[in-house]
């Protein structure tokens, strides 16, 4: 599935979901991160009724952002600007503004 990041200047590629684990191809280069369903609970679980930042920097997101959590817990790369679109198309989430996210459930 093709969605757009979170700014929406671009679209990268997704297969699976949230509740089994998903695997993101992203970029030129067609870079694919995976991520598992228990990492997903574990983020998810971290930030649940919370309103946060998505924290999309590539090199330095936000302290307490999912983007920060997701460098931490799941890879180095920058991947936040995939995995907030995703949580909300999923209905995991609520787009609150240009910068924050609402994790529902």
């Amino acid at each position: 599935m093709k969605i757009d990041t979170w700014a929406g200047k671009s679209q990268f590629e997704y297969t699976g979901c949230v509740a089994i684990g998903t695997k993101i191809t992203f970029g030129k280069a067609k870079t694919i991160i995976s991520i598992t369903r228990q990492q997903y609970d574990s983020l998810r679980s971290t930030f649940i009724g919370q309103v946060v930042k998505v924290g999309t920097s590539r090199d330095d997101p936000q302290y307490g952002s999912i983007g920060e959590w997701l460098k931490t817990n799941v890879t180095q790369t920058a991947i936040a600007s995939y995995v907030a679109p995703i949580l909300v198309r999923e209905c995991y989430a609520v787009r609150e503004g240009k910068s924050e996210i609402r994790i529902v459930r």
